[in-house]
């Protein structure tokens, strides 16, 4: 069994471009900018987040889940500019601490560019190599073939045998870590 993770101190990710830091209050404006999106929240079934108050109210409950080890979610900035310019989660951990959902968005001016999937990278690489996860699995929606295209990039696999319960237009991906490491044997 896995033992219960520790998010303190928060865990500070990087890659060659960018830095995967906590939410900070000044991200407010440009988390709401980001979850006000139209093409966003295209295929994300959740209440706009419009207004600096309603981001601000956001951010403390993220940053009181991270305390409460719920869930660790990610600021994704560039490394030369602090500025948010999406996100990335890990949430719905299960009670023995070996699988979690992961979650992302983007803003669109910085999609196409590799940004994500060097962030999921990342993260799929902390899972596994940091917090010993043995699986992840990612909800998207049956028409959101970017992410998708992401999903199955990063050696996630369809699950045709589940639903989601709360949304009938999502599909369910998984990764564990013994099929990642299947997976590069191979390619070796």
């Amino acid at each position: 069994m896995i033992k219960e993770v520790s998010f303190i101190p928060f865990p500070l990710l990087s890659t060659n471009r960018l830095v995967l830091r906590q939410l900070w209050e000044s991200d407010a404006r440009d988390l709401s900018v980001l979850r006000s999106n139209e093409a966003v929240n295209r295929y994300v079934a959740r209440a706009k987040q419009t207004s600096f108050k309603e981001a601000s109210a956001f951010i403390h409950t993220i940053n009181r889940g991270i305390r409460e080890k719920k869930w660790l979610y990610w600021a994704i900035c560039q490394k030369e500019h602090p500025k948010l310019i999406g996100t990335i989660c890990l949430w719905n951990f299960s009670t023995d601490h070996t699988t979690a959902e992961i979650g992302y968005e983007l803003e669109p001016a910085y999609q196409r560019q590799g940004f994500m999937n060097e962030a999921l990278q990342c993260v799929i690489d902390f899972c596994f190599n940091h917090i010993h996860l043995k699986g992840l699995e990612a909800f998207t929606h049956k028409d959101n073939s970017s992410s998708i295209r992401l999903l199955l990039k990063n050696q996630f696999e369809p699950d045709l045998d589940r639903k989601d319960g709360e949304d009938e237009n999502n599909r369910i991906f998984t990764l564990s870590l013994q099929h990642k490491q299947m997976v590069e044997v191979q390619r070796n």
